[in-house]
């Protein structure tokens, strides 16, 4: 009597790796932010900064000598130093309560939101890119191209009221919007990187600005030979919202108008949905239809309009003219502003806000004997603490785990003894 053989058990296939991120997954991740990462990002860069407050002022480093005996004395220390840096923060920042008026306490807070409008406006554009599967590092040539495009408008047109600031923006918008365009159109056409085809314009747009304002297109005579424009009609200057004794002007409306755009455009239009589409996956977008490469151009296109009101900002909310340092960092700061903000509306207010009171801030706290540069510092720690965690995770994803390679060394010898038992 015969007795079947058992046929053998075939072995079970070794599950398949899990794809490892992109960086353009992880530079999404950190855009992505959140509110819970925001905050504690805002709140270890505070804390941070005290700590370097503390060791770089002249009384705590004082009483070093004698901590041991009298260690009180450098917790006192300590904490005054802390207490004038963010009492200075505050008076610079948001209500001067040792001046005279309220008009005057108040001139703080006005001054943050002027500082703010640019920076919201510029993080919008930058934020635009980043929830469309881009990284524009351009905005610093975006926005020097829409305040020379508008300037040359302001002082060139003779128009009249009205008009004439009207067309200064329309100016403005092109300039930069075309500028951000190339970028577009070199990744959807030639697949050229985003990060370094604005990184290389930055440095053309600056040439570019220097150059015209030492010629008669842009140049001031009154300005020597030190490349300026030549200031703006009084027709096409953004008027001030509250009077002479203040220099908030329409522009910071803009900027809020902005913001709303901004978020119909992202979450409630179409257009913003096949942004977000191609952002998340362009490969899914491109099989559902999306044409991706005209996407990315229109993402260029809009992130430079935002950024554009952002350089208009700059050179119409002003009487007089301007240099080629018309940026004055705000380009930068937008990308700061738009993973502080999440990408999202009313985070990217809230983050312009915040920057612009750090911006406010610095002379009064320099006056106060606490060097300004510590601003800058809590701004890269935000930085930090906010790109930390995701790219810590994708590291580690990135390296093999010993795992996989133990079952690629002895994944061979089971399957070998099931074969033997087998027969």
């Amino acid at each position: 009597m015969s007795t079947a053989q058992a046929s053998p058990k075939a072995p079970t296939p070794a599950p398949a790796d899990s794809p490892r991120p992109r960086w353009n997954d992880v530079l999404h991740d950190i855009a992505a932010g959140g509110f819970v990462r925001t905050i504690a990002a805002v709140i270890l860069s505070l804390l941070v900064a005290s700590v370097l407050i503390v060791f770089t002022n002249d009384d705590v480093l004082g009483t070093l000598s004698y901590f041991f005996s009298r260690p009180g004395d450098f917790f006192v220390a300590a904490g005054q130093a802390i207490g004038n840096a963010y009492a200075a923060l505050f008076r610079g920042a948001i209500y001067n309560y040792n001046a005279s008026s309220f008009e005057a306490g108040i001139t703080p807070l006005l001054e943050s939101l002027r500082f703010a409008g640019p920076l919201i406006a510029a993080g919008l554009g930058v934020a635009l890119t980043f929830r469309s599967g881009l990284f524009n590092i351009g905005g610093q040539g975006q926005l020097i191209m829409g305040a020379i495009w508008s300037a040359w408008a302001s002082f060139q047109l003779h128009l009249p009221w009205g008009i004439h600031l009207i067309v200064a923006m329309i100016f403005g918008f092109v300039g930069a919007g075309l500028w951000a365009g190339i970028a577009g159109f070199l990744k959807a056409k030639t697949g050229a990187h985003e990060v370094i085809v604005t990184i290389m314009m930055n440095y053309i747009a600056v040439s570019l600005a220097t150059y015209l304002m030492r010629t008669p297109v842009l140049h001031d005579m009154d300005a020597g030979n030190n490349p300026s424009t030549r200031p703006p009609d009084p027709t096409a200057v953004f008027p001030r919202i509250l009077g002479d004794g203040f220099d908030l002007r329409l522009g910071f409306i803009l900027c809020l108008v902005a913001v709303i755009v901004y978020w119909w455009l992202m979450e409630r239009s179409s257009l913003g949905f096949r942004l977000r589409m191609v952002g998340l996956n362009p490969d899914a977008a491109r099989a559902a239809g999306v044409n991706v490469g005209r996407m990315y151009i229109t993402a260029m296109v809009l992130s430079g309009l935002f950024i554009g009101l952002a350089g208009m900002n700059q050179s119409l909310g002003r009487d007089g003219n301007f240099g080629p340092n018309i940026d004055a960092g705000i380009g930068f700061d937008a990308i700061t502003v738009a993973l502080l903000g999440s990408s999202t509306a009313p985070g990217v207010l809230l983050a312009g806000i915040l920057f612009g009171m750090f911006r406010a801030a610095s002379p009064t706290m320099q006056l106060a004997d606490v060097s300004p540069e510590i601003l800058g510092v809590i701004q890269g720690l935000i930085v930090l603490f906010i790109a930390a965690p995701p790219l810590v995770r994708a590291i580690f994803r990135f390296l093999p785990k010993q795992r996989e390679v133990t079952e690629l060394n002895t994944g061979a010898k089971p399957q070998l003894e099931a074969k033997e038992g087998a027969q």
